[in-house]
């Protein structure tokens, strides 16, 4: 081999083992759950039984819906702290929907809607509660880390506002008004699996379509890629960032419906720190708080990693502030595996050159 070979060949071995690394953290999410799985397995007889997978996974839905809803503003280069306030809101307004109906005191008349209409009034809330914190951050430009951050307790104050802190109890609703049925959209199966899966897996499915094969994906990755450039080119920037803070909305409000319906009750407290959860699922499946980068599925694996470790510590009668401890350890595990992985590939680029 001449001198001048020699450079090359190890700036070649330094490039491949920075691609062998970048690609162990891109497959983080996997190799985590694998590791998970066989750890919770060994240490609990119980854990990969039929039953108690379908639990698990039925826990894990709905952070993985909101880690969808969060793929998208991440994606985007935003954030969203106020999805775990969105949950609280829409469950007290589908409670009390359903326990009190929506009074119009100028007529005198007290309206019960039925369940389906129930669930599109609350998802519209939802919508309506993402759109507000699009348009603060567009038209406004207020940084998204505290425009959600003040909608998180906007949204919080509003939903012990709903019922003076108070809890809705017992929601199954009432024949004589035609709105039962709320408690089937949690607790309900179709062929023997929990509905919060199906939904999970249609919302996974729809976002990704969305994500990979329509314009409007393609738009958010390049206005988190390069807002600027995006500009540039066309695209409409404000409307895209806007439409991701929708989609958030509406997944957390669908969140919400289900946790009310899996309780049968809806309190003011239900989401609270469920953002954490889900931008910690979206950031462990690969998607960089960046923007730019990401996909659907890695954010439901990340979500599957959360509540499979959450779920197994319960299992193998870990104590609760040990739960919580390690909770947040992986979240910042989560943003420091996120920012090594930028590092790497910034460096890969460098060798490349």
């Amino acid at each position: 081999m001449s001198q001048a070979e020699a450079p090359s060949t190890s700036k070649q071995k330094k490039s491949f083992g920075l691609e062998i690394q970048d690609l162990v953290l891109r497959l983080r999410a996997y190799i985590a759950l694998i590791i998970l799985v066989i750890i919770f397995s060994i240490l609990s007889p119980v854990f990969l039984s039929l039953t108690s997978i379908l639990i698990m996974i039925d826990h894990i839905a709905i952070n993985a819906i909101m880690a969808i809803g969060m793929t998208f503003v991440i994606v985007a280069a935003g954030i969203d702290l106020s999805v775990g306030s969105i949950a609280g809101l829409v469950a007290m307004i589908a409670g009390g929907m359903i326990d009190e109906g929506v009074v119009i005191h100028p007529l005198g008349v007290v309206i019960y809607f039925h369940i389906w209409s129930l669930i599109l009034v609350c998802l519209a809330f939802g919508i309506l509660f993402g759109a507000i914190n699009g348009i603060i951050i567009t038209r406004f430009n207020v940084a998204p880390f505290i425009a959600t951050l003040g909608m998180l307790y906007v949204g919080r104050g509003f939903a012990l506002l709903r019922s003076g802190g108070n809890t809705f109890p017992n929601l199954v609703g009432n024949p004589a008004y035609g709105n039962t049925g709320f408690p089937v959209l949690g607790d309900g199966t179709l062929l023997s699996i929990p509905l919060p899966i199906w939904i999970m897996v249609v919302f996974a499915l729809v976002a990704g379509f969305i994500a990979a094969r329509t314009p409007f994906g393609r738009r958010v990755y390049a206005v988190g890629g390069n807002v600027r450039a995006a500009r540039y080119s066309g695209v409409p920037v404000k409307r895209v960032t806007l439409l991701v803070y929708v989609i958030s909305g509406f997944c957390a409000a669908m969140a919400g419906l289900i946790i009310a319906s899996e309780l049968q009750a809806a309190q003011p407290s239900i989401g609270t720190s469920y953002e954490l959860n889900a931008i910690a699922a979206t950031v462990l499946g690969g998607t960089s708080l960046f923007g730019g980068k990401g996909t659907v599925g890695g954010a439901v694996i990340g979500a599957f990693v959360i509540g499979v470790l959450s779920d197994g510590m319960v299992l193998i009668g870990v104590p609760d502030f040990w739960q919580t401890i390690i909770r947040g350890a992986v979240i910042v595990l989560a943003v420091v595996i996120d920012q090594l992985q930028e590092r790497i590939q910034a460096r890969a680029a460098l060798q490349r050159a």
